[in-house]
């Protein structure tokens, strides 16, 4: 079955370590899964990552990081997850769309009217079937980063990070249906255990090959 996937959150959350734990999870079932991330894996996304988050000397104002983001996420919908979910895979995606709307809308403030007619472009309409959001405290998140060079987002002000977050718990609890709130400071078996709770949900039975927990 086709299934798309996206794992949110804040700076230090974990969660490029929980989609990857996912895949594998997926991979040891026989499930076929490809695992993806936002900017990248297409070659413009590779060039507009490295633009993004690691340009030095260069202001790059919020509208244009809002195109350029979705710039990278037309070619991955396109080249990368329309296919493998065409084709009956779970596509896991590490951010998508709703990293767009907590940074760019929430913490740069843009006007939401806009940042969603981009988004719509960007995704051409395709929506994940779940969203988890990692949630975890600004000043824990960032600390977790202490010993890796920050990128352009983690130089950002705590208020720009506290923003980002209480975007997301508001995009969350809109769509609760949808979205799946983990606590990014539990251990990360703990966690890794509570997304394939409700991940197991959305999958088939598969003559009851697939544990729930």
């Amino acid at each position: 079955m086709s299934l798309f996937i996206t794992f949110e959150g804040g700076e230090g959350c974990g969660k490029s370590t929980q989609s990857r734990r996912l895949f594998r999870r997926l991979q040891k079932l026989a499930i076929p899964a490809r695992l993806v991330h936002e900017p990248g894996v297409t070659i413009l996304g590779n060039k507009i990552r490295h633009l993004l988050k690691w340009s030095k000397g260069l202001k790059i104002l919020p509208v244009a990081e809002l195109l350029l983001f979705n710039a990278a996420r037309a070619e991955l919908v396109d080249e990368a997850i329309k296919p493998a979910l065409k084709n009956e895979t779970v596509v896991i995606c590490d951010r998508y769309v709703d990293s767009t709307t907590a940074y760019q809308g929430y913490g740069r403030g843009m006007d939401p009217g806009v940042v969603s007619a981009a988004n719509r472009i960007g995704t051409q309409g395709l929506v994940p079937d779940l969203v988890i959001l990692m949630d975890i405290p600004v000043e824990e998140g960032l600390a977790r980063k202490n010993n890796e060079q920050p990128d352009r987002f983690q130089k950002e002000r705590l208020s720009f990070h506290r923003r980002v977050r209480e975007g997301y718990l508001k995009l969350a609890a809109a769509e609760p249906g949808r979205w799946l709130v983990t606590d990014a400071t539990g251990s990360r078996e703990e966690i890794a255990n509570t997304i394939w709770q409700r991940v197991s949900q959305l999958l088939p039975r598969q003559k009851g090959k697939i544990p729930r927990a």
